[in-house]
């Protein structure tokens, strides 16, 4: 009798679990207390994504979010470093990304940030989609903004770079956009405008939702070294987080010297990507170096057009960097190494470093002690650690109340084929991660004055999408068959025409025109 409860209480146990982790959303584990994961089943990721709060690039044409063949483990309990940042910076939560070679979930490290001013962080989710879980991404909203308008799709961009000449060196061009108004999209066009040394602005883009595109208005955001600390992402073995709850505290940090170097994009991401992504199979599959045309054809890059900006008077800047990056394509071992175990430090796997070999993660102990550093670091209170632990459950909470209000289903009535397309708005709280700072008490930390963009021109005529991929990733799809050839071409009619334009005699738009030939040349 006994052994037969016993049976009885296995196979319900097994049949609980089973439910539990095969079927429906998965339940998020938010214990008091929990063991730390152990050293060993923590993988700490020498190249990988970085946290879309962090940085982000602006697509030119917005389109959905990946789609992962499986669900995403339980979110874990992260818990913020014992060293903490000096000054005004709030612990964002990291979150898992896909990463398809290992045909796993990674983690994506939470990060310390410095709050773009007037900006509130709405963090991205993972919903059932297609044929597996879709990415919804996370953005900057402005903190004045008191409900989310969920906007029909917009046209194909119409974005070809300028029509004139700089006014000086001091300006760079900011990217057009579809606006919505009186019932449609009208085009405004890009413009000339004032670079600001200590200042990103990152311009007006959309974001894909499952409920309809949410328009960003651009923003001022911190130069990348003013940011923050930026964590490394880690990989956990399936059998550390199956049903398993545990504890993580991020301890390694990226060397912040990969945005000018070491620095690639995904577009179909909308992510940043760093480390070692040399190899041809990247490319292939649309992982770009970040001064690539072939990205900066579907996407706009505020780092890159301010770090072009800042090298303005270095007519070899771009040049240096392609040449780099074909020497460590060629050269592995001037690559930046493959792994990372942090009992060893960098390069289990990859060889011996030398002199010119980029280690891009170290220990948290060392970031404050570097020459790039702008942060000193000081220990973390228990008040402090309470109240960001606190601060990550509500976070959790605005995801999935985000989540459900993107993803049910809208009962709308019925109506004739005809009538153009409405945005519908929903009112929504404050995020957890919001500038709380007074611009006009501390003037001297208030970023520059807006811009002033021109007025929409409602004579341009929209395209029509033909299909739910945008047209820049399709035509980005295509140049990448060409291979790196293609590129090289690219890069040196774009090193000419930057020659040039320093000198006062080309605009962009002549660019555009060189692009389209060499193109139809290929």
């Amino acid at each position: 009798m006994v052994k037969l409860r016993f049976i009885q209480c296995f196979y319900m146990v097994v049949a609980l679990t089973a439910f539990g982790l095969g079927f429906g959303p998965r339940p998020i584990i938010a214990a008091e207390k929990t063991a730390p994961a152990s050293e060993e089943d923590v993988q700490v990721l020498a190249s990988g994504p970085i946290h879309e709060a962090f940085a982000e690039a602006v697509a030119l044409d917005p389109e959905p979010g990946i789609v992962a063949p499986k669900a995403p483990p339980a979110l874990i309990e992260e818990i913020p470093p014992e060293q903490k940042p000096e000054g005004d910076v709030q612990w964002i939560p990291g979150y898992w990304a896909w990463d398809d070679e290992r045909n796993e979930y990674i983690w994506v490290s939470g990060i310390w940030r410095v709050l773009p001013p007037g900006r509130q962080w709405v963090p991205g989710y993972w919903t059932p989609g297609g044929q597996g879980y879709q990415w919804i991404s996370g953005y900057w909203a402005s903190v004045k903004v008191k409900e989310t308008e969920y906007l029909p799709e917009p046209p194909e961009s119409v974005e070809v770079g300028p029509s004139s000449n700089a006014p000086s060196a001091d300006y760079t061009w900011i990217p057009g956009c579809w606006v919505w108004q009186y019932g449609r999209y009208a085009w405004r066009p890009g413009y000339w405008a004032v670079v600001h040394p200590d200042w990103i602005w990152v311009p007006a883009h959309y974001n894909w939702t499952p409920r309809g595109y949410i328009f960003v208005g651009g923003y001022w955001d911190y130069t990348v070294i003013h940011r923050g600390v930026l964590f490394a992402p880690v990989f956990f073995p399936p059998r550390v987080h199956l049903g398993l709850t545990f504890s993580f505290s991020p301890g390694f940090v990226i060397d912040l010297n990969v945005f000018d170097d070491a620095l690639f994009l995904w577009p179909r991401y909308c992510h940043y990507y760093y480390g070692n992504y040399y190899a041809p199979r990247y490319y292939r599959k649309g992982i770009y170096p970040w001064f690539s045309l072939h990205a900066r054809r579907v996407v706009y890059d505020p780092i890159y057009a301010h770090q072009r900006w800042n090298h303005r008077n270095d007519h070899e800047w771009e040049n240096h960097l392609q040449t780099r990056f074909r020497e460590r394509r060629k050269h592995e071992g001037l690559q930046p190494p493959r792994s990372f175990d942090q009992r060893t430090r960098p390069d289990k796997a990859g060889g011996s470093s030398g002199s010119e070999r980029l280690d891009v993660v170290m220990p948290l102990d060392r970031a404050g002690k570097t020459k790039t550093s702008a942060y000193r670091f000081k220990p973390l209170s228990e008040k402090e650690r309470r109240e960001f632990s606190q601060r990550e459950k509500e976070v959790r909470t605005y995801r999935k109340e985000r989540q459900s209000r993107e993803t049910q289903r809208q009962i709308m009535p019925e109506k004739k084929a005809s009538k153009k397309p409405e945005p519908n708005k929903e009112k929504y709280s404050r995020s957890p991660i919001m500038d709380r700072s007074n611009e006009k008490a501390d003037r001297k930390k208030a970023p520059p004055a807006q811009y002033k963009a021109p007025k929409p021109n409602p004579d341009v005529e929209p395209l029509q999408r033909k299909d739910n991929f945008s047209r820049s990733w399709n035509k980005s799809q295509k140049s990448e068959d060409r291979g790196q050839k293609s590129e090289v071409r690219g890069q040196r009619s774009m090193d000419k025409f930057q020659e040039l334009r320093n000198k006062g005699g080309r605009s962009e738009d002549r660019m555009q025109k060189s692009n389209g030939r060499q193109q139809r040349s290929n």
